[in-house]
């Protein structure tokens, strides 16, 4: 599985490059503390696939890194190939970028 660090994720931001950004926390954690990703929550992401690029770079997370890693699998199984992981998730946003971010 592709992962992405935090920093390699804010350098992508940071330099505007064409990507998508889907986060599949659930709405009441997105709506506490988001980096303006797509919500898409795990248990819809394979029902919502239809709202994902395939034809440019997907970066998924959500807390921690666990969750978007289940959701890059069950997508991989539908044909993705263009997913990276954000290693660490939001929370490791929030300890390199944002010390004052509130993560539920």
């Amino acid at each position: 599985m592709n992962e992405i660090t935090v920093e390699e994720l804010k350098a992508k931001i940071d330099n505007n490059e064409d990507f998508q950004l889907i986060d599949v926390r659930e709405p009441f954690e997105y709506e506490t503390s988001n980096i303006n990703g797509e919500n898409i929550p795990l248990a819809e992401i394979v029902l919502e696939q239809d709202k994902i690029a395939r034809d440019k770079p997907v970066v998924i997370h959500c807390r921690s890194g666990k969750r978007s890693a289940q959701a890059i699998m069950l997508l991989e199984q539908e044909g993705f190939e263009n997913l990276s992981n954000l290693r660490g998730g939001i929370i490791a946003w929030r300890d390199a970028f944002d010390p004052d971010m509130q993560v539920y």
